[in-house]
């Protein structure tokens, strides 16, 4: 069901976040996030000048390659337009995620380890997309090749509300894990 019908408005901002998932030839995979920043009007930045209507703020592009168990094997980041000069700097810092696994509180470890100026926001935020997309992409796929074993626990159980454990789908899909809702 869409949105009701907004009241008159005016857009001033727009953020497009595309990711795709990629199997390699090699076994691998890699998660794809590409994150443009546009205004619906010309603006003035300090270091770029006027900035022309769709003109990006931010361009920026984070790869992660991983393998089966979602371990990163290889990073790749850019940023191609920033409203500071500096900001294409911290693209390299993301190479110390390689080795790291994605897993729940997966991005807590990430700001941890890296500390927040030696990254970048908007490559941070793409962090946690790049994570549900790898999981989408490749748990699928494995699936096909090795289904799971419907008595061992769900890893999605009770993280949201089609996954409950008192819910249809896993009374239906995972009945071992079914616990009917308590009245």
């Amino acid at each position: 069901m869409p949105l009701p019908e907004p009241k008159p408005r005016t857009l001033r901002h727009t953020r497009r976040i595309e990711l795709n998932g990629y199997e390699r030839d090699d076994g691998l995979w890699d998660i794809e996030a590409h994150l443009v920043d546009t205004k619906s009007y010309e603006f003035s930045n300090h270091f770029r000048g006027q900035i022309p209507v769709g003109e990006p703020i931010h361009d920026m592009w984070m790869r992660l390659t991983v393998d089966d168990t979602l371990t990163i094997r290889e990073v790749a980041a850019s940023t191609r337009l920033s409203p500071f000069p500096s900001c294409p700097q911290a693209a390299p810092n993301y190479q110390q995620l390689v080795g790291m696994r994605i897993r729940s509180g997966w991005t807590e470890e990430v700001r941890e380890k890296m500390g927040l100026t030696n990254g970048c926001t908007h490559l941070f935020e793409l962090l946690r997309p790049l994570a549900t997309v790898a999981i989408q992409t490749i748990f699928p796929l494995r699936n096909r090749r090795r289904p799971p074993n419907p008595d061992k626990r769900p890893p999605l159980l009770n993280t949201c509300h089609g996954w409950r454990d008192d819910g249809e789908a896993v009374r239906e899909l995972y009945p071992a894990w079914y616990r009917p809702p308590s009245e």
